[in-house]
């Protein structure tokens, strides 16, 4: 039987890679979009099969009237996808307050809402996943990322309890974690004033995005071929890195934090009362 996804950032990235996969494999996608214009080729092409439906995932107080209006007209959300998104570069203390919070917006509260939005619905039917879009920036960070990367740890750090509570009820959870792709990320992305005294250290990471945007080595429609694989299979993964950056970065990651654990672990470890 086929698929009802409801999908968010669907005209562009990931978000557009996905929906036409799961169009391909005869599925119907509500993509969620802030412009449903952006999707008017799309919609054109397969119009019984991408129903596109007006969101901001910061406007939170939209989800569960989205999420009702789809399972009103399509009958169930079987797939939800949380990609809309963005990056940020700046160094912690040229990040404003208000840089800030606009991230968690799209990358935490905005998902979050949308999870609690259709559990109801999943639960009841004992079926569904939630696929959260983070990024190999959700396993580990570097100087410019602070801000990017914070979202992504509390996406998937959520996302991780959320799989432990959901599994009874027979619903997947899989955190897709992908390096360097050849999307819109770079360029619709923002940034921090820059200040003088990050210029060694973050400085290489904003010509890396402004060198980097149109060169990223990975294929978005591989990585959604990889998502829709992940989802069919028997033991579906908790975490996907996608990419060979993500997987060695995140590889190397983990065992730089193994070393430095184990070499202050017997300080770690006596830290309990005597006796």
């Amino acid at each position: 039987m086929s698929r009802v996804w409801l999908v968010t950032g669907a005209n562009s990235g990931f978000g557009r890679a996905i929906t036409e996969a799961a169009v391909a494999a005869g599925d119907t996608v509500v993509a969620a979009v802030r412009r449903t214009s952006a999707l008017d080729d799309l919609v054109a092409a397969h119009p019984d099969q991408v129903d596109p439906v007006q969101l901001d995932v910061t406007d939170t107080g939209q989800a569960a009237a989205v999420a009702a209006d789809v399972i009103a007209r399509h009958g169930r959300i079987d797939v939800l996808v949380n990609n809309a998104g963005r990056t940020h570069v700046g160094a912690l203390e040229e990040t404003t307050e208000a840089e800030l919070r606009a991230l968690f917006d799209v990358h935490v509260f905005g998902p979050a809402a949308l999870v609690r939005a259709v559990l109801p619905h999943m639960r009841e039917r004992r079926t569904g996943a939630v696929v959260q879009l983070s990024s190999m920036g959700g396993q580990l960070s570097f100087a410019g990322f602070g801000a990017y990367s914070a979202t992504k740890f509390a996406l998937e750090g959520m996302s991780e309890a959320l799989a432990d509570e959901v599994a009874p009820y027979g619903i997947k959870v899989l955190i897709v974690e992908p390096g360097s792709f050849r999307t819109g990320l770079f360029a619709a992305g923002t940034a921090s004033s820059e200040t003088g005294p990050y210029a060694d250290t973050v400085g290489p990471t904003r010509r890396m995005i402004e060198a980097g945007d149109g060169k990223q080595p990975g294929d978005p429609a591989k990585a959604a071929a990889a998502v829709l694989t992940a989802l069919a299979a028997e033991q579906t993964p908790l975490r996907l890195p996608l990419g060979d950056d993500a997987v060695d970065a995140v590889l190397g990651h983990l065992d730089r934090v193994r070393t430095e654990i184990e070499s202050w672990e017997t300080v770690a470890r006596d830290t309990a009362f005597e006796g």
